[in-house]
C-alpha cells in the first residue's frame, strides 16, 4: 500500500493511494498516532470504495500533495553511508567511520514530487543526492536492532538537495541541508511491500535524462536498524520521524569538472519498488512562496 499527504478539509491529511485515486484516511497527526491501525483500514479498501456514493475517492490530479510528515517530526539524515560515496568524498584515503554521520533537516525544508526547488542566492547550483527515506511507525527508545527494524512503517524516495557552498562554510552541515523546498519526498510505500534494504534496492538519479547515480542499498555502511538503534540510545524516536539513509556515489561536487543543478534542470530519483521522484530546479525568486 502507498500513502501520501494531502491538503484536505482545511488541514494536512494522510491518504491511501490507489492508482490514480486517493482516499483520505485521517489528519496527519492522527494517522501517525495509529499507523498500524490506519494501514489495516487502508488495506480493507476495495475498488468499489473509491467510486461509491460516500465521496471517499478523489482524483489524484485534483489534490494538492504534501509530505506525509507531522510538523513535530525529526528528519535525521545520514551522511556518507554508501561505501563508494564515502570513498569519493571525505573518506577517500581513510578507514570508514565507526559511527554514522548524522545531521538534521527541518520539516519546513520538505517537499513533494514535481515542486520546483530554487537554487539559493550565492550558490553555484544545487547538488543531487538520491536516497531512500525510512519512516518510523512506532515509538523507539533504547532499542536493539531487531526492535528497531520492526519500528519501520515504510519507505519513500527522497532527494537530499544540497547547497554545497553553505554546507562547507563550517564543519556543521545544517545550513546547506535546509534550503527551501530542498527535501522532496515520494509516496510512502509500506515496509511489507519493500522488504529489507539489505537485500538490495537499486537507487538511480538522472539529470535531464542522463544517469548520474546508480547504486544499491547493499552498499550501505550502516543498516537502517543499526541507525535507528543508535539514535534511540540518545533520544526517543516517534511515529512520523524520518531517517534519510544516505546517497550512493556520483554526486555533482565530486566530479571533475564539478556539475551542479541549475534553474531549468530536472532531476529524477528512481528506486526499485518506490517509484520515481521528479524535481524541477528553479531560480532564487521561487523562495518568495516559502
Amino acid at each position: 500500500m502507498q500513502y501520501i499527504g494531502i491538503n484536505h478539509d482545511g488541514g494536512a491529511w494522510a491518504a491511501a493511494l490507489l492508482g490514480s485515486r486517493v482516499v483520505p484516511l485521517a489528519p496527519v497527526p492522527d494517522f501517525w498516532a495509529d499507523a498500524a491501525g490506519w494501514q489495516e483500514k487502508a488495506l480493507s479498501l476495495s475498488a468499489d470504495a473509491l467510486v461509491d456514493d460516500s465521496g471517499a475517492g478523489l482524483d489524484r490530479a485534483d489534490v494538492t500533495e504534501i509530505p506525509l510528515v507531522p510538523a513535530s517530526a525529526r528528519v535525521i539524515c545520514v551522511g556518507l553511508n554508501y561505501r563508494a560515496h564515502a570513498a569519493e568524498g571525505s573518506y577517500k584515503d581513510q578507514d570508514l567511520p565507526p559511527y554514522p554521520t548524522l545531521f538534521g533537516r527541518w520539516t519546513a525544508s520538505l517537499s513533494v514530487s514535481n515542486v520546483p526547488a530554487p537554487v539559493p542566492r550565492g550558490e553555484d547550483g544545487l547538488d543531487w543526492e538520491g536516497e531512500v527515506a525510512a519512516y518510523i511507525g512506532r515509538r523507539v527508545e533504547a532499542a536493539d536492532e531487531a526492535t528497531a527494524a520492526d519500528s519501520v512503517f515504510g519507505y519513500s524516495t527522497f532527494n537530499d538537495l544540497t547547497a554545497r557552498r553553505a554546507q562547507k562554510l563550517t564543519s556543521q552541515w545544517t545550513l546547506g541541508k535546509n534550503g527551501d523546498f530542498s527535501g522532496p519526498m515520494g509516496p510512502v510505500v509500506s515496509r511489507d511491500e519493500v522488504g529489507d534494504l539489505r537485500d538490495g534496492l537499486q537507487v538511480r538519479t538522472r539529470v535531464n535524462g542522463s544517469e548520474v547515480q546508480n547504486g544499491n542499498t547493499r552498499d550501505m555502511i550502516f543498516s537502517v536498524p543499526a541507525i535507528i538503534a543508535l539514535i534511540s540510545q540518545t533520544f526517543t524516536l516517534h511515529p512520523g520521524d524520518v531517517i534519510a539513509t544516505g546517497t550512493p556515489e556520483g554526486v555533482g561536487y565530486a566530479r571533475t569538472p564539478q556539475w551542479l543543478l541549475q534553474a531549468g534542470d530536472t532531476v529524477e530519483v528512481e528506486i526499485d519498488r518506490l517509484g520515481i521522484l521528479t524535481t524541477p530546479i528553479g531560480t532564487p525568486d521561487l523562495r518568495a512562496r516559502a
